[in-house]
C-alpha cells in the first residue's frame, strides 16, 4: 500500500520547525507506530493528516500488508515504493502475525466503551503468555460499558497496550478489581477479557 503526501515521509519531528528532524526510513512491525511523532504542521498540511496515515499503516501492518508513506511529487514514486530494493519515503513492515477480520475489527474499528487499567503482573502475563485478563490484575476501571463491548487495556500509568471484548460490565469490573476468582459473587464471569477476545498491540 502506498500513501502519498506533501512531505518525504514520517519524520522524527516537524521538519518545518526542528532542524534536527530526520526522515524515518523504516518502521518495524513491532514498533509503536502511533507513538512516533508525526509533527503538527506535517499532519495539518499532509493529505489526510499524518496521524491518519500512521493509523492506516498500522492497520495494514496487522493485515500483513507492507506500507510506504512518500512524497506525491517525487519522481517514479509509485514504482520505487512498489520495489523493496529502492528506498523511498517511510516503509512500514508488514506484521508476521496477521489478525483475523474479527480481531482487526476489535483492535481498530469497534467503538470503545472504556478502559481497564492493570497491574504490572497482569501486563506481563497478557503480553508474554497470552492469558485471559482476570479481576485480580485490574487496578482501575474507566468508563461505563456493558459485557460484550470493546475496551482498551492499559498499564497503571495509562499506556494502552491491548484491546478486547469484556465479559463483564463496568460495575462488575469495578467491584471485582483486585479480587481473586474465588472471591467473586456467583454468576460473575471470572474473566474480564477472555484471551480469545484480546488483541495485544
Amino acid at each position: 500500500m502506498v500513501l502519498l503526501t506533501d512531505i518525504d515521509g514520517l519524520y522524527t519531528a516537524d521538519p518545518q520547525r526542528d532542524a534536527s528532524a530526520r526522515l524515518v526510513q523504516r518502521v518495524e512491525a513491532d514498533d509503536e507506530l502511533l507513538s512516533v511523532r508525526a509533527g503538527e504542521s506535517a499532519g495539518e498540511r499532509g493529505s489526510g493528516g499524518m496521524a491518519s496515515k500512521l493509523a492506516a499503516a498500522r492497520i495494514a501492518s496487522w493485515s500483513g500488508v507492507r506500507t510506504v508513506i512518500a512524497r506525491a511529487s517525487a519522481s517514479n514514486v509509485l514504482l520505487d515504493a512498489a520495489s523493496e530494493s529502492v528506498s523511498v519515503g517511510t516503509t512500514f513492515v508488514a506484521h508476521d502475525r496477521r489478525l483475523t477480520a474479527r480481531k482487526l475489527w476489535i483492535a481498530f474499528a469497534a467503538q470503545l466503551g472504556g478502559t481497564v487499567l492493570v497491574d504490572d503482573g497482569a501486563h506481563s502475563a497478557l503480553t508474554t503468555r497470552g492469558v485471559s485478563l482476570l479481576h485480580a490484575g485490574v487496578v482501575e476501571v474507566r468508563g461505563d460499558f456493558e459485557a460484550g463491548e470493546t475496551v482498551e487495556v492499559a498499564t497503571r500509568n495509562g499506556n494502552v497496550f491491548a484491546r478486547g471484548l469484556v465479559g463483564v460490565n463496568a460495575m462488575q469490573a469495578r467491584a471485582g478489581a483486585g479480587k481473586k476468582s474465588a472471591e467473586l459473587p456467583d454468576g460473575v464471569n471470572h474473566e474480564v477479557v477472555h484471551r480469545d477476545d484480546l488483541i495485544v498491540l
